[in-house]
């Protein structure tokens, strides 16, 4: 994908020099480097919109500036902007392929540490509701607290876990990160060692 990114980004640059050099022909220059430009950014687009959503809107404005320009008979204007557009358009793929990586990492780490960590909450929970001794500041009342709490954060973590399994990486961390800090809160209170 990005081989073929680079491909295009190349092929509005030669198309352009070789049809400005065919008479004149500027509008009809400019026109193939702005469709060269938007294919590119097509190619890119769906992984840029999960991942770099903000890199593909500056990528598409552009594109839309060289579109306006030649509209209004900028020739160079339309060209150079065009030129930035693909330009863009090429540093999507890798930037939203490097954004994957570092999701699908922290994904990784966090689908071994949550679990454990819910686990560990989840038998002391189970011992204090069997008679365990329950700490300094903790009752009945408390402790369904904590278990309502409990329940809750394992169904944010399932919500979390089926956005991963369907690629919504960028999802799946938002949510898992907010499980996060009621998770530690309940560990901190319960008397858990992270």
């Amino acid at each position: 994908m990005l081989r073929k990114l680079h491909w295009l980004t190349g092929g509005v640059v030669v198309l352009t020099m070789m049809m400005a050099a065919c008479g004149g022909a500027e509008k009809e220059a400019t026109g193939a480097a702005i469709n060269a430009a938007q294919t590119a950014i097509n190619a890119a687009s769906s992984e840029a919109a999960k991942y770099v959503p903000d890199q593909l809107k500056a990528a598409q404005d552009t594109l839309q500036g060289a579109k306006d320009a030649l509209a209004k008979g900028d020739y160079p204007a339309a060209l150079t902007a065009a030129k930035d557009a693909a330009s863009k358009a090429s540093d999507l793929a890798s930037a939203a392929a490097g954004k994957k990586d570092e999701l699908r990492k922290g994904w990784a780490s966090l689908s071994v540490s949550m679990p454990k960590s819910m686990d560990q909450i989840n038998a002391k929970l189970d011992a204090y509701s069997h008679g365990a001794k329950m700490p300094a500041g903790m009752d009945k009342s408390k402790l369904a607290e904590m278990k309502e709490q409990y329940s809750q954060l394992k169904r944010n973590w399932t919500d979390a876990s089926a956005a991963a399994q369907q690629g919504n990486l960028g999802d799946a961390m938002q949510k898992a990160s907010s499980i996060k800090d009621v998770l530690a809160k309940l560990m901190e209170m319960l008397g858990i060692k992270s």
